[in-house]
């Protein structure tokens, strides 16, 4: 066997921490750049619909509610900046409501666990019902913990008298199914799923079921086979909650 000086021992033990250097370092490039394309890859596989209806100065609103106010008060030339002004209810446009809203509970909706605001949705098809009652077929398309969207197609009229006025409502039937399945939120395409005294409301409320309200693009949902809805609400001590509803699918 060769016996290598001192010199030269230490001269390759220097080649050997360089080449092992190296190897780390470009490791961690390779790696970095597969997670970067990954990601990229998920975004590109990933179709988002907005569900949520525009936040504009006078926008409809609930009979009886409060009128929406949006406007400009600073001017980037006059003030320095620009910045606008916002009074507006927690039931106006797309919205959360919580239990709080129509029964004695105690809970506001910024104190409710994020996971209860996103998660698998069920898409059921309802038009032309004036009462949406329950279906057999039910049975095998709504899950536990599952966001049920009822598209009633009746968004169409928003904006419109009618579309207060004359929307579907849902059957005690269907409610008590719902709740049977213990789904964690209800979405409708209309203002509301009862009428006055809002028994279907407070029956969902009872068994701590999430309504949102005032959906709009269900359309683009209806050859959809799987989705998830992300309807997160503002950080608010309130009953409710405007939100910005989202479908994400994949593709």
């Amino acid at each position: 066997m060769v016996q290598l000086s001192p010199i030269t021992k230490r001269l390759k033990k220097s080649v050997e921490l360089l080449i092992g250097e190296r190897y780390y370092y470009l490791t961690i490039a390779y790696n970095n750049d597969s997670r970067q394309i990954k990601n990229r890859e998920r975004e590109r596989m990933k179709k988002f619909i907005d569900l949520s209806q525009d936040i504009i100065n006078h926008m409809p609103v609930y009979p009886g509610d409060g009128d929406v106010k949006l406007y400009q008060d600073k001017y980037l030339d006059k003030d320095g900046y620009t910045s606008f002004y916002l009074e507006i209810g927690m039931h106006a446009g797309t919205h959360i409501d919580t239990p709080m809203h129509l029964i004695d509970q105690k809970t506001f909706i910024n104190e409710i666990p994020l996971h209860k605001f996103a998660g698998k949705g069920c898409f059921l098809d309802v038009r032309n019902e004036k009462v949406i009652e329950y279906k057999q077929e039910y049975e095998n398309l709504v899950c536990k913990d599952e966001i049920v969207i009822l598209y009633t197609n009746h968004s169409r009229y928003y904006g419109k008298e009618e579309y207060y006025t004359d929307h579907p409502v849902i059957s005690a039937e269907l409610a008590d199914f719902l709740i049977e399945k213990k789904i964690k939120m209800l979405g409708i395409d209309m203002p509301s799923p009862d009428r006055y005294p809002f028994k279907i409301h407070k029956k969902m409320f009872e068994n701590n079921i999430l309504i949102m309200e005032n959906l709009t693009n269900l359309s683009e949902l209806l050859e959809t086979v799987s989705f998830d809805v992300i309807a997160f609400p503002l950080k608010i001590k309130a009953e409710a909650s405007m939100v910005r509803a989202v479908a994400s699918i994949d593709v």
